[in-house]
């Protein structure tokens, strides 16, 4: 197994990087994944083993991208985004084969520091909030806010958590801590925030 360096990133041998894509120092590309065309990756990203990312997919700094993950056009994800094993991003709502929809590609973007599970699917033109988790296997088909906990399919939203991931146990008054930051936040019109 020879790891090539390249332009201050490191890109596996199996690895298939098509030209004019734009990627970060720091940034490692494993076996057998795809970066295609005018994409762009942020620095200190880990792409896993039979990624694909398409053209005009931007990453931001320090997202892990883990095995087998397609992430198509129309998809931007924010810095310290976690993807999860399997899990799928779609561009076109109602995909033909027979009826080209190119140019017709729905928008997502994943906010910093939000977590997608394994085997999870984002139904395109539904945005994940800042920090927010999907679960494992979950359907994402409608907007998801920031610091919700979502699983399920189609996925609801069962909770909160923090920065940390922890789930976040709100009082009377609407603040929670979270065990492992100690930091505060506070909830408020079904809207969470950081306070501390």
């Amino acid at each position: 197994m020879e790891i090539r360096l390249k332009m201050n990133y490191f890109a596996h041998e199996t690895a298939v990087i098509d030209d004019n894509c734009t990627i970060g120092r720091g940034t490692k590309v494993w076996h057998f994944s795809h970066l295609m065309s005018k994409c762009t990756l942020g620095e200190n990203c880990n792409i896993g083993q039979n990624v694909v990312i398409a053209g005009d997919v931007v990453l931001g700094k320090n997202v892990k991208v883990q095995n087998n993950v397609s992430i198509y056009t129309g998809v931007t994800c924010e810095d310290d985004v976690f993807l999860g094993p399997s899990m799928v991003f779609t561009n076109v709502i109602n995909p033909r084969s027979a009826v080209n929809r190119r140019g017709q590609y729905a928008v997502t973007k994943v906010g910093k520091g939000a977590s997608i599970g394994a085997n999870a699917t984002i139904v395109c033109g539904n945005d994940i909030g800042a920090y927010a988790f999907i679960g494992a296997g979950s359907v994402v088909t409608k907007t998801i806010k920031d610091f919700a906990l979502v699983v399920g399919n189609p996925s609801k939203q069962i909770g909160w958590v923090g920065e940390y991931g922890h789930r976040l146990n709100f009082n009377e008054e609407g603040i929670a801590i979270c065990d492992e930051s100690k930091q505060e936040y506070e909830l408020k019109n079904d809207i969470v925030k950081r306070i501390i």
